[in-house]
């Protein structure tokens, strides 16, 4: 026989659009009714704030079976719940991994159910859908180096989305982070990055950070701090290897809830840069009320660092800001040597940009990371093929 692992995932009507007080009534509701579907030799978990899983071992001739309790799920999930003379309309989606009897790690085939359950979202499939290899390559992510200015060594990577599209070929966020925003993806996707970025770094030398973004979106979510918890444990990152990025735009959105999502995140030893600084109205207030452990200058400052005394002004004064703070700067966007020397001359502590590396696969990393540990300083144009896809 073989495993198989259905993850039940919500549409975005969900907790997503309801009161917090409302939340927790509405997943025991779900919890009960799926209990109420199978019998005790099936294994029901909640793993996050809206996702439950169960696992059960069937015969691999049983699929049919497998796909009729997928479509059952869908059926007793999927409908209005009644709260306080108000109902609440619930959508799900389901995707399914197996086995097979083969060996495979628990959470490797969660993975897969949670990828199957992303491409079902994404489609908006009414029916479940069962993992394939093909799904696993879509999103992939690559890394671009960050080096620590004053020694010329690698110290971290910053992770960034990319979609590997069967017809289109190879797409760039700008392309489609705001559409996965629109539709109310952002959140899956963003984890389909974390994780593959997460379980590529965990073998690399302990000192080298990993740094992933989160998006706006990202911050309306409750549950953000948990989930990415979650992917560490699952991965075996180490939390102290980690640094979530979370841009000054986003902060806009609900202060108080972004200040909770931050503590929660710290309180695991997890980093956190305020990234596009200098873009927002109120950076400094957010300085004063959020502990941040770095800050990102913003790539258009250090684009125009040479012929714009007002870039070149703005850059000189956050790191000396950042400095009396006790807070490293990194700078992104550097692509040739007078720009190393003029944010060097200024201060910054780390640098990142096209003239230590063009944005690599985890394999290519990993070669950097090898090299690094070595005792090889990270030199202009290193000498690692760089291709644009895993």
């Amino acid at each position: 026989g073989g495993l198989d692992i259905v993850r039940v995932g919500p549409g975005p009507t969900l907790l997503r659009r309801q009161a917090a007080a409302t939340a927790p009534a509405l997943l025991r509701r779900l919890a009960t009714a799926i209990l109420g579907l199978v019998d005790r030799e099936v294994a029901v978990a909640r793993l996050s704030g809206d996702e439950f899983a169960l696992a059960l071992v069937r015969p691999a001739a049983d699929t049919p079976a497998i796909d009729t309790l997928g479509e059952i799920l869908l059926r007793t999930v999927t409908q209005s719940y009644e709260f306080e003379g108000k109902y609440i309309h619930v959508g799900a989606y389901v995707g399914i991994a197996r086995a097979d009897g083969r060996p495979v790690a628990v959470a490797d085939l969660l993975r897969r159910a949670d990828i199957a359950l992303e491409q079902a979202r994404s489609s908006r499939s009414a029916r479940p859908l069962w993992f394939d290899a093909g799904m696993e390559s879509a999103l992939i992510a690559q890394s671009e180096p960050q080096i620590d200015l004053a020694s010329g060594r690698l110290i971290g990577f910053e992770a960034l989305a990319r979609w590997n599209h069967r017809l289109s070929g190879l797409i760039m966020p700008d392309q489609f982070i705001l559409v996965a925003e629109e539709i109310g993806l952002i959140g899956r996707l963003s984890e389909q990055v974390m994780r593959a970025a997460f379980r590529a770094a965990v073998d690399w030398h302990p000192s080298i950070r990993l740094s992933v973004n989160v998006s706006p979106k990202m911050l309306s979510d409750a549950w953000l701090a948990q989930k990415i918890v979650r992917l560490l444990n699952e991965t075996g990152l180490p939390a102290n290897r980690l640094v979530v990025e979370i841009t000054e735009s986003s902060l806009f959105v609900d202060i108080d809830q972004a200040r909770t999502i931050v503590d929660s995140l710290k309180n695991q030893g997890i980093r956190i840069a305020l990234d596009d600084f200098g873009t927002g109205f109120s950076s400094l207030s957010y300085l004063r009320t959020l502990p941040f452990d770095v800050i990102k200058i913003d790539r258009s400052f250090i684009a125009t660092i040479h012929r714009d005394r007002e870039s070149a002004a703005i850059v000189r004064a956050v790191t000396t800001l950042a400095t009396a703070l006790n807070v490293p700067v990194t700078v992104e966007g550097i692509e040739d040597a007078a720009t190393l020397d003029a944010v060097v001359a200024m201060g910054c502590a780390v640098g990142q940009g096209w003239y230590f590396g063009k944005p690599m696969t985890a394999d290519q990393a990993g070669a950097m990371v090898r090299a690094s540990a070595a005792g090889d300083a990270v030199q202009a144009a290193a000498p690692i093929p760089i291709t644009s896809a895993i």
